[in-house]
């Protein structure tokens, strides 16, 4: 009878050390790496005077809508 209850006390032992180091090997893991973003397309404008193709973020604007890769093209184009 001692025996199985030795028997008893070990099995229980081991369940809790296992179910303990269970959790232990889950918060040891790092979490899912995720993929860096990458930004979308963005618009591309056309320079007035010299025809550069370049970001719409980048153009510096002019009258009428039109779009210039620099000032001094916007002056020249303008003035």
């Amino acid at each position: 009878m001692k025996y199985l209850l030795v028997l008893a006390v070990v099995a229980v032992a081991i369940w809790i050390w296992r179910n303990n180091r269970r959790e232990e090997i889950r918060a040891a893991k790092p979490p899912p790496q995720r993929a860096p973003r990458v930004a979308g397309p963005e618009a591309m404008v056309r320079c007035a005077h010299c025809g550069l193709h370049l970001p719409a973020a980048d153009a510096v604007s002019g009258r009428g809508g039109s779009h210039y890769c620099t000032p001094a093209h916007r002056q020249a184009a303008e003035g």
